[in-house]
C-alpha cells in the first residue's frame, strides 16, 4: 500500500499532467465523463510510474502540450478527456 506522501506526490503530478493537456479532472468528474472510481484507478496507475522525477521535469518544461509523454500510464484516458 502506498503511503500518503506517495499518493499526494502522484496526485499532484496527475493533476498537473491533466492541466498541461487541457483537461480539468474535476469538471470531467462533475459532467460524468470521469467516474470517481476511474479517477482513483488513474491515481493508482500513476503511483506505479517508474519515473516520477522524469515526469516532474517534463511537466516543468511543458506548460501546455498536445500529448502526454510516452511513459505516462494515463495517456489514453487523458487524451480521450482532452478530445471531449
Amino acid at each position: 500500500m502506498q503511503g500518503d506522501k506517495t499518493r499526494a506526490q502522484h496526485a499532484a503530478l496527475m493533476h498537473q499532467m491533466a492541466n498541461t493537456l487541457g483537461v480539468d479532472l474535476d469538471n470531467a468528474e462533475l459532467r460524468g465523463a470521469l467516474p470517481p472510481e476511474r479517477r482513483e484507478e488513474m491515481l493508482l496507475a500513476c503511483t506505479g510510474c517508474a519515473d516520477p522525477t522524469g515526469c516532474a521535469h517534463w511537466l516543468a518544461r511543458n506548460a501546455s502540450a498536445d500529448a502526454a509523454p510516452d511513459y505516462c500510464r494515463n495517456t489514453d484516458i487523458l487524451h480521450r478527456l482532452a478530445a471531449e
